[in-house]
């Protein structure tokens, strides 16, 4: 693979910040790998992320076009514009407005199940990791790079047919288990080409 693409996808703010977040974080987690706790923390705030990225992509990103100004506003940045301009890198990674706020959400209820910082900063960890992953596969999805799996092939492929075929099917990036449990992964020949796969705003 170019490392121009690597270069690009580190340096990128969004991705730079997240990354700088990560590595503390990932550090005292490390620290705390005897502890079995910490391994099933992290392994959680993987899973998280991992169904969080289907079902925000579904269900968030794919709602119904909102008539109040600045929800639409806010979905676009967030998804719509993406489906426009399926390669124009400042609208291809999710903005930190969005992922920061979430991310602490999330740790502030696993918080409040365990009471433990240590675990927290296990399952923040985990989150964040898998967010990483999602975001360098949804970076491979649209630029010209060769996955090197046949998973990975698939899953750019899948992702393609999203943007370019139909938008009600193949919501996942990184793995294809929630769209086959809800029936939302189809042979794409079987799938007519959708009118607005690429403006979402203009679906009825």
């Amino acid at each position: 693979m170019n490392r121009t693409y690597f270069k690009e996808f580190i340096t990128f703010p969004d991705i730079a910040i997240m990354l700088l977040l990560f590595v503390p974080l990932m550090i005292y987690t490390t620290l705390n790998m005897l502890h079995i706790g910490t391994w099933i923390a992290f392994i959680i705030g993987m899973g998280t992320y991992a169904m969080s990225e289907y079902l925000f992509h579904r269900f968030l990103f794919h709602m119904k076009t909102p008539t109040n100004p600045f929800l639409l506003k806010t979905i676009k940045r967030l998804h719509f514009d993406h489906h426009l301009d399926p390669n124009n890198l400042k609208l291809l990674f999710l903005p930190l407005w969005f992922s920061l706020p979430n991310g602490l959400i999330a740790a502030g209820v696993f918080y409040l199940i365990t009471g433990s910082t240590q675990l927290t900063i296990a399952f923040l960890s985990g989150l964040i990791a898998y967010f990483m992953y999602y975001e360098w596969k949804h970076y491979i999805a649209h630029k010209p790079i060769q996955p090197r799996t046949e998973m990975g092939k698939k899953m750019k492929k899948a992702h393609l047919w999203h943007h370019f075929k139909n938008e009600n099917y193949w919501f996942g990036v990184t793995h294809t288990s929630i769209d086959k449990t809800f029936g939302t992964y189809k042979d794409q020949n079987s799938v007519e080409k959708s009118e607005t796969a690429r403006n979402l705003e203009k679906r009825a």
